[in-house]
C-alpha cells in the first residue's frame, strides 16, 4: 500500500491533466485507490473471520515444535474481540466516530497485543517494542501532554499495527502496511522471483486484491487501465492487479508507470513484463499517456518514453520532438471519484513532527517541477523528474489551492516538491497573507541560508507548520563531497529560525556515505544530539546510503573513492549499485545504535548522554566524539 491517510498525488494530477483533453479524444476518465481498498478489505470483520478460520486450522495441524508467533497467538486467543472491534476502530481512525475515544483510552475495549508492550516500557529503538530503551519513565507517561482523542488514536494505531503483524506473521510474509512485497522488486535484476510469487499459491491478501480488481473492472469496464507504482512495495500489487485484469478482460490495454518504474526500469529487457502490461512509460506521465491515448483512439501520434514488446523483443520508443507538458498547461489536480472520507489517519509515533506522514488528510501540491539545486551527488539528478526544473506562476498555484479546497473541503496542503524553492514559498506566503486565505501547509526544502528569521516568520504567518530537509551526513567534509551546498552551521541557524517561528523541523539523515569513517559517524550523531538539545530539530530519520545508477556517484564512482562491483545480468530492474569502499567502516554495526539514539532523542530521552552508550558492546571500538559539546550553541550565538 502507499498511504492510508491521503491519496497519492499521481492519479489526481494525471486525471486533472487528461480531463482537459477528454472531449477532443472522446475519453471517459476515472481514478481509484486500490491501496486504500485493500487496507479496508483486510481490516474488516468478515476478512478477520476468514483470517481466524485459516489460522485456527493451521494451528491444529502444526507440529508441537512449530512456535506460533506472538502476534498470531494473541489474535487467536482474542479473535472474537478483534472481529467485534475492527470496524468501529477503523471508523474512529477515519474521524467518523469520535466518541469511541473514551472507550479506547479506558484500556478495556481493545484486545491489546504485543505492540502495546511498549507503553509500559522505556523508549527504545523504533520498531523495537521499547525493549532496549533508556530512562526511568514508561512511554505511556508521554500521554500527559495529549488529549483523550489523540491518546485513543495512538492506541488504535497500535491495534492496527498488531493486526498488520498477524497478516504478515500468519498469512503473508511480504505484507507490510507500507511495503508490501518490497524485496521482490527492489533492484531485482531478474524478473523470476517476482514472477514466481505472482504465479504461486495465492494468499488471503492476494485473493482480496484479486477480488478488488475484479470489482473495479466490473464497475468501470475500461478500455485502458494505467497503474502507478511509486515505490518497490507497490510493484507486486501492480503486477497482481494486471494479471487479474488480463484474466477477466484480455482486451483491456494495460499501462505501467510511476516513480519505481522511472528509476528501476530504464534498462528493461525482460519480455515477460509484457505478459502483464502492454506499455511501460518513463518519467512524467502526462505526455506519454496523452500520446498513447491519442494513438489508441485511432489518431496518429508518436509514442514518447514508452516500452512495448514486438515479436518477443522489448523495444523503447520516443520522439525527441515531443516536448513535455509545462506546469502552466498541466491542469488542476482533482480527487474526483476518490472516497476522501474513507482515508485512515494513524498516529504511529508520539513525536508531533513525525506524525505528518501518516496523520491528516493533505491535499498534494507542487510549487515547482524538479529540483532547482540538482547537484547532490547521491541524487538521481540525471533523470527528468529531478533535472528538469519548471516553476509555474504563483497565480496558478493559488488557482490550484482554491480549486482543491472547493473540491475537498480541506485546507491542509503537503508540498511534494523535490525541494520547494524559497522564492516560491515567499511569493506564496505573501499572496496567502494578502488575500487572507487561511490554509495549513508543510513540505520539503533545502536548508538554504535564504530562510532568514524574517522569512520563517512570514511563512508561519501564512500557515506553514512544518518543513523537512536534508542534513544528510552532518559532516562538513562529507557535505562538501556530496555537493549538498550547506554546512552544519548553516543548517543549525536555519532550523533554529524555523523553530523560533513556530515551524517544526524534520531532518533527513544518512550514514554509510563513501569514505565515511567510524569517527565521522559518531561525530555526526553528536551533532544531531546537540541539534535536538538546542531545539533546532524536532524529528529526524537515518537512512542507509545507497549508490544508484543515475546519480553522480553511480556515474562517476572513482571521484568519490569507491569501486563499483560488476553488475549482474540486467533484464528487469536496475538502480541500486553494490560497491567497495576502501575505508571499510562497518556501517551495519553503527546503524542499530544510530536508529536507537534518534528514536529516543525524538521523545526527549537521552539528550544529555554520551552517544557511545547507544551502541551495544562489540569487537568494534566505538570512538569518543571529537565534537565540542557546545558546538551547535556556538553556531547559534
Amino acid at each position: 500500500m502507499i498511504q492510508l491517510n491521503t491519496p497519492y498525488p499521481a492519479t489526481a494530477h494525471l486525471l486533472g491533466f487528461l480531463q482537459q483533453h477528454a472531449t477532443a479524444l472522446g475519453l471517459e476518465l476515472a481514478q481509484a485507490d486500490a491501496s486504500l481498498k485493500l487496507f479496508l478489505r483486510l481490516f474488516s470483520a468478515s476478512q478477520l473471520m476468514q483470517l481466524g478460520e485459516l489460522l485456527y486450522a493451521r494451528a491444529r495441524e502444526a507440529d508441537e515444535r512449530d512456535a506460533i508467533p506472538p502476534s498470531v497467538a494473541h489474535f487467536l486467543a482474542h479473535r472474537d474481540r478483534y472481529v467485534g472491534t475492527v470496524e468501529p476502530v477503523i471508523r474512529f481512525l477515519q474521524r467518523r466516530d469520535p466518541s469511541l475515544a473514551f472507550r479506547i483510552v479506558g484500556r478495556a475495549y481493545l484486545p491489546e497485543g504485543p505492540r502495546f508492550q511498549q507503553l509500559d516500557s522505556s523508549v527504545g529503538e523504533e520498531g523495537d517494542e521499547g525493549s532496549a530503551g533508556v530512562g526511568d519513565a514508561p512511554l505511556y507517561a508521554a500521554f500527559g501532554a495529549l488529549g483523550t482523542t489523540e491518546r485513543a488514536r495512538y492506541l488504535a494505531s497500535l491495534y492496527v499495527d498488531d493486526l498488520a503483524d498477524v497478516w504478515r506473521d500468519g498469512v503473508d510474509p511480504r505484507f507490510e502496511l507500507a511495503r508490501y512485497g518490497e524485496r521482490l522488486a527492489s533492484s531485482a535484476a531478474s524478473f523470476e522471483p517476482l514472477l514466481e510469487a505472482l504465479t504461486g499459491e495465492p494468499t488471503l491478501v492476494d485473493l482480496a486484491l484479486d477480488e478488488i480488481t475484479r470489482e473495479l473492472i466490473a464497475a468501470q469496464r475500461p478500455d485502458v487501465v494505467a497503474v502507478t507504482a511509486p515505490f518497490p512495495g507497490n510493484v507486486y500489487g501492480a503486477f497482481r492487479m494486471a494479471g487479474a485484469i488480463r484474466a477477466l478482460s484480455p482486451q483491456t490495454t494495460l499501462v505501467l508507470g510511476g516513480g519505481w518504474v522511472n528509476t528501476e526500469l530504464r534498462s528493461l529487457r525482460e519480455p515477460r513484463v509484457f505478459d502483464f502490461f502492454d506499455y511501460v512509460t518513463l518519467d512524467d506521465g502526462e505526455r506519454p499517456l496523452l500520446n498513447l491515448l491519442t494513438r489508441l483512439s485511432g489518431r496518429p501520434a508518436p509514442l514518447v518514453r514508452t516500452y512495448q514488446r514486438r515479436a518477443a523483443v522489448v523495444v523503447f520508443e520516443t520522439d525527441p520532438t515531443q516536448h513535455d507538458i509545462p506546469q502552466r498547461d498541466a491542469g488542476v489536480p482533482t480527487y474526483d471519484g476518490l472516497p476522501l472520507a474513507d482515508y485512515v489517519s494513524l498516529l504511529e509515533m508520539l513525536n508531533p513532527m513525525h506524525r505528518f506522514w501518516s496523520d491528516g488528510r493533505w491535499n498534494k501540491l507542487m510549487l515547482a517541477h524538479g529540483c532547482y539545486w540538482k547537484k547532490c551527488s547521491f541524487c538521481d539528478v540525471s533523470l527528468d523528474y529531478i533535472g528538469r526544473y519548471d516553476r509555474p506562476a504563483t497565480d496558478l498555484v493559488m488557482q490550484r489551492i482554491r480549486a482543491l479546497i472547493a473540491e475537498t473541503g480541506e485546507t491542509g496542503f503537503h508540498l511534494v516538491d523535490e525541494a520547494a524553492p524559497p522564492e516560491a514559498m515567499n511569493a506564496l506566503a505573501k499572496r496567502l497573507i494578502a488575500e487572507r486565505l487561511s490554509i495549513t501547509w508543510w513540505g520539503n526544502i533545502r536548508f538554504e541560508k535564504t530562510f532568514t528569521p524574517v522569512l520563517c516568520r512570514r511563512l508561519a504567518e501564512a500557515g506553514c507548520v512544518a518543513v523537512s530537509g536534508g542534513l544528510e551526513v552532518a559532516s562538513d567534509r562529507l557535505l562538501k563531497l556530496m555537493q549538498k551546498g550547506v554546512t552544519v552551521e548553516q543548517v543549525a541557524r536555519v532550523t533554529r529560525a524555523f523553530t523560533d517561528a513556530g515551524i517544526m523541523v524534520h531532518a533527513y539523515l544518512m550514514y554509510g556515505f563513501p569514505t565515511e569513517t567510524a569517527q565521522e559517524t559518531i561525530d555526526a550523531l553528536e551533532r544531531v544530539r546537540q541539534l535536538f538539545a538546542a531545539g533546532c530539530i524536532q524529528s529526524a530519520y537515518w537512512h542507509r546510503f545507497t549508490a544508484t545508477a543515475h546519480s553522480p556517484i553511480g556515474l562517476d564512482p572513482g571521484r568519490y573513492g569507491i569501486t563499483l562491483r560488476p553488475p549482474p545480468q540486467i533484464e528487469f530492474a536496475h538502480n541500486d549499485l553494490a560497491f567497495d569502499d576502501p575505508v571499510g567502516t562497518d556501517h551495519d554495526f553503527f546503524g542499530v545504535g544510530l536508529r536507537k539514539a534518534l528514536y529516543n532523542n525524538m521523545h526527549g530521552v537521552g539528550l544529555d548522554m554520551d552517544v557511545r552508550e547507544w551502541f551495544e558492546p562489540a569487537a568494534i571500538a566505538v570512538p569518543a566524539a571529537t565534537v565540542p559539546p557546545d558546538l551547535i550553541e556556538s553556531y547559534l550565538s
